[in-house]
């Protein structure tokens, strides 16, 4: 139990990690990209995320062993990776 519980917290961690890199992406880093040409947070910010954001996929498929997801939960659960705000969503209702 006491690994489940380390599994679940963990998927927690970068589920937030991951909605937050990408809201910063979204929301900062690109328009300081295309309105005052400063590129250098899109590079820094964009492999944090990207690093994050395959994280949270693989997470997910453990989630779904450990957690007896379906495959559409799982399905769910991927979708709201590359939704703004979607990885707090299925954090809520998931886990």
């Amino acid at each position: 139990m006491k690994l489940m519980d380390t599994s679940v917290k963990t998927f927690k961690i970068v589920s937030t990690l991951e909605a937050i890199s990408f809201l910063i992406l979204l929301g900062i880093a690109v328009p300081l990209k295309h309105f005052w040409q400063m590129p250098e947070m899109v590079s820094v910010v964009g492999m944090i995320h990207g690093i994050l954001f395959i994280a949270y996929i693989i997470m997910a498929y453990i989630m779904k062993e450990k957690l007896n997801w379906s495959w559409g939960t799982l399905a769910i659960v991927m979708i709201c990776s590359v939704l703004p705000f979607g990885p707090f969503y299925a954090e809520r209702k998931y886990l």
